[in-house]
């Protein structure tokens, strides 16, 4: 039986965060997501109800956020992707937490096709993704869902991508990182919550005494989704 996802929504943008920031991209965005982050921009994919299932072509006519989603095989999203005409070749699978999902077949067919290919997730859930996947972790840490963020993550990510506001939370991603084995080319970013003053003038200081890196959500910037 062939993986079926379920997806509430697809478009193409300007990835705004990370290691990718500025490149032109399209999104993924899984329904689903167990870990319960206060801060979190899109809790309407936490759930997945079974009567806000609907149709692929509702889903890409919405202009608003929905809790809607609809199911697609790797070939169905595939299809989609050159039905629409997208032009960027860099694939992103956000959500929701992508990492509920197998994302082997998905992965995989688009990066054999040519593209890259990207996964953004809590790191709290076991990695299935072609092994030429960029892995972003955004590691979330005492969460209201319980989720521990696990060590396979942690060591296979490309880039870790922490949300912060105060001291603490720099702490927290210490105390992470304590005793884990790091790719040598992974990249670590803080990121301010929304930007808040007081977030970013803490992150730009741990990022210059530590030689980490700034991640600001530049997509909210110039008022881009």
């Amino acid at each position: 039986m062939p993986t079926v996802y379920k997806i509430n929504e697809v478009f193409e943008s300007i990835q705004g965060e990370g290691a990718f920031t500025g490149v032109p991209s399209v999104f993924i965005r899984l329904q689903g997501c167990p870990v319960g982050c206060p801060w979190c921009d899109t809790k309407h994919t936490w759930d997945i109800p079974p009567h806000t299932e609907t149709t692929v072509e509702q889903v890409m006519q919405e202009t608003a956020e929905s809790d809607s989603w609809f199911a697609a095989t790797a070939e169905q999203l595939f299809a989609l992707y050159q039905q629409k005409g997208y032009q960027a070749k860099h694939i992103i699978f956000t959500g929701g937490e992508p990492c509920l999902y197998n994302l082997v077949p998905v992965t995989r067919l688009f990066i054999e096709n040519g593209f890259t290919a990207q996964i953004e997730t809590s790191g709290t859930f076991g990695l299935k993704a072609h092994p030429d996947t960029w892995v972003t972790v955004s590691p979330k840490i005492n969460m209201k869902g319980g989720y521990e963020v696990r060590r396979e993550l942690l060591e296979s990510a490309h880039e870790i991508k922490h949300p912060i506001a105060m001291e603490k939370h720099v702490q927290e991603l210490d105390e992470l990182l304590k005793d884990k084995t790091l790719r040598a080319d992974c990249l670590i970013y803080l990121q301010p919550i929304s930007q808040q003053k007081r977030a970013t003038e803490l992150a730009v200081k741990t990022c210059i005494e530590r030689n980490w890196r700034l991640s600001l959500q530049t997509h909210k910037f110039i008022g881009i989704e």
